[in-house]
């Protein structure tokens, strides 16, 4: 078996931490547990002070009110769950956004109003489906992206409107087909395009006039019965000629089932 090649470490460049102002210096440092420009607590390095927690996690309840905003982000990784509380009011959002991962689904509501976005985002990905709709009418769209993947499709209709095409066209996806009516004069040509899709074949009539010829044809290739009779007139050749077509085929499916 061949021999595994150690581990290979791009080279940083921070500078050295003077390890005479460094609490460990007579123990970690004397015992080489922690290592200066490599493993080290007191480096101004995300990566070495990652390093230094790993080999030493029950150390980071010391730093958890360090002066280093990057220092008490990464000691949060650490922590036992019952210790995080006290950093929902970090001032760092870099602190904020470690507990929006890691604290118990109960706390989340503690942070839904933060002020950061990858905070509010990744707290609207993780909260129980029944407290989300309390996310909807955040004032970032991408929060409220998360929002519409998540919310239970009968919950939709509060987007229904929403300011932002991707969150619109997301609920366009996923809300009840009987619902899509109320999304069939989105001005999103897209999401228009996507209502004609699912929509109910008996609510299609309400597409039928639709200005983008684009539209119609979804409809088109969908419609049945008067519907489909009265677009072979359509006033785009496209749209027509797909009704023509699919009336024809249907009469010669009614010919063949009936011998």
């Amino acid at each position: 078996m061949a021999a595994q090649s150690p581990e290979v470490r791009e080279p940083d460049l921070t500078p050295l931490a003077d390890c005479n102002a460094c609490a460990y210096r007579s123990s970690l440092l004397a015992q080489g547990a922690c290592k200066p420009g490599d493993i080290c607590i007191m480096a101004e390095s995300g990566r070495q002070i990652d390093r230094f927690f790993k080999l030493h996690p029950a150390l980071a309840r010391e730093y958890m009110q360090d002066a280093f905003w990057e220092r008490r982000a990464i000691a949060a990784r650490y922590l036992p769950t019952n210790l995080l509380r006290p950093l929902l009011a970090d001032p760092d959002e870099a602190v904020r956004r470690v507990l929006a991962y890691r604290v118990p689904l109960e706390w989340l509501l503690e942070l839904i109003n933060d002020s950061d976005r990858e905070v509010r985002v990744t707290v609207a990905d993780r909260l129980p489906e029944a407290q989300l709709e309390l996310m909807a009418g955040d004032t970032d769209y991408l929060v409220r992206a998360y929002v519409a993947k998540r919310l239970p499709e009968g919950r939709l209709f509060r987007l229904v409107a929403d300011a932002d095409t991707e969150v619109r066209r997301t609920v366009a996806e996923r809300i009840p087909s009987v619902s899509l009516g109320l999304m069939a004069e989105d001005h999103e040509v897209g999401i228009r395009r996507i209502v004609a899709q699912r929509m109910e074949i008996d609510d299609l009539v309400m597409m039928a006039d639709d200005p983008d010829w684009t539209v119609r044809y979804e409809v088109v290739l969908r419609a049945d019965g008067e519907l489909l009779q009265r677009m072979m007139e359509d006033p785009d050749e496209e749209v027509a000629l797909m009704a023509r077509e699919r009336w024809q085929a249907r009469c010669v499916e009614q010919v063949a089932n009936e011998r």
